[in-house]
């Protein structure tokens, strides 16, 4: 720790080994509780401060940051409503296995425990979804409070860390010194484990190999594409990390999330290894635990990932390695290949199946969101951002796109509403030489809509596609599977999303038939800062699978067998 004898307010020490620690940016929505943090920022060289509309959309920017760094994110919000509204963006980060951080001015601590002004006991709070929770009582002990944040956030299996900032240990001035960067904690795979697993593979018949989870890199990714070459081995990926696996390499099979390709779900099931590297294998991936069966697989199932507390966490593996996913896959890209693979066969197929799954389907309306979506893969930069939030079109998304850089898609695997904009904000921040496109339903956009600001404010220049069919698509859905012809809670009145863009300060169309969008698109693209296309589409349209009346006649038929 080195020495530093010179007076300095608790707000400078914070802002002083985020510092040390390599911190370039900070996104907030400015609060009284946190005035000498902020000052501190006014002269902190190296740190740009991006100021959100709203706790939620400036969490998910951290979130988001985090993903494509490696590093945490950092956001900054005030006590009480400042922090539940960043809530959002925390458990995204807690599920998604995102590392981030994130500040919060809290009461004086001669006002703790009294209600004072927005008090909140944030240890309470955020105990179940943050890796850690604590606030900071003295200012000298700031440095080590944040290097811990640091390490905790990165080792191990990825996440959040909530930090309390009392105002007035901001405020007070303490002499104290700084720790040196942190340094992040990898577990690496164990040579007998790997020379057990290349005895597995070589012992099956019908292998499949499922990516996903936190952590990854690019050397990964490109280690594990050469190790999937070298043995002719299928690789899927989870829910919406797509992009951790070339999509058009030939051994990239197709997303093993929501709506997978019965094909692929089917090659899930009826595999007779399973090798998981990253995943959870939460309820999403597992299509809510059936393609995987809990606790004991059909299968022998070797389960990689970089925390101990996950493995046998829900399902027992047949062997268990612990390891961040950069170490396990130059391991195995060492491994001597299989020779004369039997699946190898298999895996042509399962590719061949992808592709045909790949071709856009009609659906009800002027406007194919999935011959959208196919001229999008087709014309844009492979390290174009993909950027969403959760709703039905997203389905589009996961089964017409192609990934092909890493870190190319940024999605919630919780699911959460509201996320494209924020994560396409941060994207452009952060690669500004790259395209950035976010999508978003009707109902999706609203929750961080008002984020547009931030990007015309930044003149961050990202094109936003709404996808308007004017009702809560995904639990209308729902609604009709379960509850046929009784629509409840889910239809919308929306603005024109096009001139609301406008009056942001940012381009907007409309585009209601499938030949307007390309056009429109580049003129979106030529635009000097954001710019929205709203995409309207026949409410029918639901999935790419299947209409509403599809969806709610099958529900009829189930419930009424005998047709009465």
């Amino acid at each position: 720790m080195s020495e530093h004898n010179i007076l300095r307010s608790g707000g400078q020490i914070l802002i002083d080994q985020l510092r040390v620690h390599g911190v370039e940016r900070v996104f907030c929505v400015p609060g009284e509780s946190y005035l000498a943090a902020l000052d501190a920022l006014h002269d902190a060289p190296g740190i740009a401060l991006t100021v959100c509309r709203q706790e939620g959309g400036a969490a998910m920017m951290a979130d988001a940051h985090g993903k494509m760094t490696g590093e945490p994110g950092i956001c900054f919000v005030t006590r009480g409503p400042g922090a539940t509204n960043a809530s959002a963006g925390v458990h995204i980060a807690y599920q998604d296995s995102t590392p981030m951080i994130l500040f919060i001015g809290q009461v004086a601590r001669r006002d703790r425990d009294r209600e004072a002004f927005q008090e909140i006991d944030y240890r309470r709070m955020f105990g179940q979804m943050a890796k850690w929770v604590a606030e900071i009582d003295d200012p000298a002990r700031i440095p080590e409070y944040i290097g811990r944040a640091f390490a905790t956030a990165t080792a191990g299996r990825p996440g959040p860390v909530v930090l309390a900032l009392p105002e007035d240990v901001l405020s007070e001035r303490a002499a104290t010194g700084d720790l040196t960067h942190y340094r992040r904690v990898q577990a690496h795979p164990d040579p007998t484990d790997l020379w057990q697993l290349r005895e597995m593979i070589s012992r099956a018949k019908r292998p499949f190999v499922l990516l996903g989870g936190g952590g990854w890199t690019a050397e990964a990714k490109a280690d594990m594409e050469a190790f999937a070459e070298a043995n002719a081995l299928p690789v899927g990926c989870a829910f919406r990390c797509q992009d951790y696996f070339d999509n058009t390499h030939p051994c990239y099979v197709g997303d093993v999330g929501i709506g997978p390709n019965p094909k692929l779900a089917a090659r899930v099931r009826e595999s007779d290894l399973l090798l998981v590297v990253g995943a959870r294998l939460g309820e999403m991936t597992t299509g809510g635990y059936s393609l995987i069966v809990p606790p004991k697989p059909r299968q022998p199932l070797v389960h990689v990932h970089p925390g101990a507390e996950e493995l046998g966490r829900v399902y027992q593996p047949t062997l268990a390695i612990q390891a961040v996913t950069p170490a396990f896959a130059l391991a195995v890209s060492e491994l001597e290949p299989i020779a004369d693979p039997v699946w190898a066969e298999d895996t042509e197929a399962a590719r061949a199946d992808y592709e045909a799954w790949t071709e856009a389907q009609a659906v009800p309306g002027d406007l194919q969101l999935a011959e959208i979506m196919v001229w999008l893969r087709e014309t844009l930069p492979e390290d174009t951002f993909i950027c969403n939030g959760a709703g039905n079109y997203a389905g589009f998304i996961h089964r017409y796109h192609r990934f092909r850089a890493y870190r190319s898609q940024l999605a919630p695997t919780s699911g959460s509403m509201g996320y494209g904009v924020p994560a396409a904000i941060a994207a452009k921040l952060r690669h500004p030489e790259r395209q950035v496109v976010a999508f978003a339903g009707d109902g999706c956009f609203l929750m961080t809509g008002q984020e547009l600001a931030t990007a015309v404010h930044h003149k961050a220049a990202i094109v936003v596609i709404v996808v308007n069919n004017g009702m809560y698509g995904t639990i209308r859905m729902h609604q009709e599977r379960e509850y046929p012809g009784r629509v409840s809670g889910t239809g919308l009145t929306n603005p024109d999303f096009a001139a609301l863009a406008r009056a942001y300060g940012a381009h907007g169309e409309v585009v209601e038939k499938t030949e307007d969008f390309a056009p429109a698109f580049e003129r979106a693209q030529a635009a000097e800062g954001p710019a929205l296309l709203e995409l309207r589409i026949d409410p029918e349209a639901i999935t790419p699978l299947r209409t509403l009346a599809e969806i709610r006649s099958e529900a009829l038929a189930k419930a009424n067998p005998n047709g009465r």
